[in-house]
């Protein structure tokens, strides 16, 4: 179940509204820059973003926070100019040990002050006890954000046994809907997408969505 602090977090009431519908025309709390293995320059990507009229967005870079200024800069150009833009979100991705299987951890809407998340921001996944996932979503936490599993049927272990896992060591939630099949233009992939949904709702997790963009159209993957 969601932990108290979790339940206050302003970031979940806006996943609570996530549908499969949601992205990538809405929310997108999943997507990269050139400051980790994407191709779009931040300014580019937050230019996208407000054209494609997204309500919320956060960008995961791998173990990378840098792109957030140009981000947060460009974002407030546009909207000095009159054009809607979507709330800006912190987002980093993060790998971890869980279950003895390398997996990604989203940590999303952490605040300013996130000096617990420093070992994660080096550009490179962490080696020994703060590789694991409990570490990772301790930092996370400390940081006052939410811990999300990425694309969990990614794996090589089943998404059920990654996501029991994940509920055990506090997780507040996982990636739900996410286009499996990497297709031109997002879409999320039946029944994998419902049956993960299903169980993070039987658990009383939140679901998120992103594209997971690394390259040039912020639409697809």
């Amino acid at each position: 179940m969601l932990r108290p602090e979790a339940q206050a977090h302003p970031l979940a009431t806006v996943l609570g509204q996530v549908t499969p519908e949601s992205c990538p025309g809405q929310f997108n709390f999943h997507c990269h820059t050139t400051f980790s293995d994407g191709s779009l320059h931040p300014g580019e990507l937050a230019r996208q973003a407000a054209h494609l009229g997204l309500r919320q967005l956060a960008v995961t870079d791998h173990h990378s926070i840098e792109a957030h200024a140009e981000i947060v800069a460009t974002l407030a150009d546009l909207a000095q100019a009159g054009e809607p833009v979507p709330v800006f979100w912190r987002g980093v991705e993060i790998s971890c040990l869980l279950e003895g299987c390398l997996v990604h951890v989203l940590a999303l809407g952490f605040g300013a002050d996130h000096a617990p998340l420093a070992p994660y921001l080096q550009r490179a996944a962490t080696v020994g006890p703060d590789l694991r996932a409990g570490a990772v979503v301790a930092a996370i936490r400390a940081s006052g954000g939410l811990a999300l599993l990425a694309h969990p049927a990614r794996y090589r272990l089943p998404h059920q046994r990654l996501i029991a896992a994940a509920d055990v060591l506090g997780f507040d939630g996982a990636e739900a809907w996410y286009d499996y099949d990497m297709q031109g233009v997002w879409s999320p992939t039946p029944l994998v997408c419902e049956a993960i949904a299903a169980d993070l709702n039987k658990r009383g997790l939140l679901l998120s969505c992103g594209t997971d963009t690394h390259g040039v159209e912020l639409w697809g993957r």
